[in-house]
């Protein structure tokens, strides 16, 4: 402390300046008894309200505020189970539905027209002429029509051309020539008559062949015309009728391909396997 500060306190009449730092808490100037002195009060005992409840434990409300507890601020929204992280806000809904793309109807497959042209008539063509020549040689086999030898002419010829179980061969020989001829002209069964033609076609080939030693192409006495009509039973067998014919509609009809073939192997290895086991003879020799 300086001496011109021990000079005024020396004085007389010296009173020192009230400061409101001196006893603070009890120069307030309104009432301090609610606040707490000691480490007692501290309990919140003296903050204890008139209807016995601690000032605390009490919210207080505000004009117009209702005395009730509304926890609607409090409240959780329901969370979307697409999108748990969007807290049920519409920003999030709004990038969820933009996000998530919608789904695309597949495509209806549009059917084209299959363009065959003139196929269906050159098939017509095809099967006819083959269907109609195989008719008249089983006519006058099995029937004598055409100036034909009949059954009994043919049994004859099928025994002087080496076959074992004529008659029986000539009889089975003479129906598949004339029902498979039939069935090409109406394009009905077309697979299994082609085969039964082009069977008949095989086995008088090889009768043919055995009449003229060596091997002959040209007629009268060659194989050609036999030839030409076995290939044309098997092209008939391979292609099927087309759609001018009774069996048109069906898929196999216009587009063969297994049943085709398994019919010209039945066609090829019934006339092989029926010279082999009932004639066998050498048709090279």
């Amino acid at each position: 402390m300086s001496d011109s500060e021990d000079k005024r306190r020396s004085t007389p009449g010296y009173e020192p300046a009230s400061s409101p730092y001196d006893q603070p808490t009890e120069r307030l100037g309104h009432d301090t008894s609610s606040l707490p002195r000691t480490d007692d009060d501290l309990d919140g005992s003296s903050r204890s309200g008139t209807d016995g409840t601690r000032a605390t434990e009490k919210i207080p409300t505000y004009p117009g505020q209702s005395a009730s507890s509304d926890d609607a601020a409090t409240r959780a929204y329901p969370v979307s189970d697409a999108a748990p992280s969007s807290y049920g806000t519409a920003a999030t809904s709004s990038y969820e539905t933009a996000a998530t793309p919608e789904p695309v109807a597949p495509a209806t497959p549009v059917e084209v027209k299959e363009r065959r042209g003139t196929l269906d008539v050159g098939l017509l063509i095809l099967r006819v002429s083959v269907g109609a020549i195989a008719l008249v040689h089983g006519l006058q086999k099995l029937v004598g029509w055409f100036d034909g030898p009949g059954l009994s002419g043919f049994q004859d010829v099928v025994s002087g051309a080496g076959y074992e179980q004529a008659r029986l061969l000539s009889i089975l020989g003479a129906i598949g020539e004339t029902a498979g001829g039939a069935l090409l002209i109406l394009g009905l069964a077309t697979p299994l008559a082609g085969a039964a033609v082009l069977a008949v076609m095989i086995n008088a080939w090889l009768v043919r062949q055995v009449a003229e030693p060596g091997l002959q192409f040209f007629a009268p006495t060659g194989v050609e015309y036999e030839t030409l009509l076995a290939l044309a039973a098997a092209a008939i067998v391979l292609t099927g009728p087309g759609r001018i014919a009774v069996d048109g509609g069906r898929g196999w009809a216009r587009r063969p391909f297994v049943g085709s073939f398994v019919a010209l192997l039945i066609g090829v290895g019934g006339a092989v396997a029926l010279w082999v086991l009932l004639n066998g003879a050498d048709p090279f020799a």
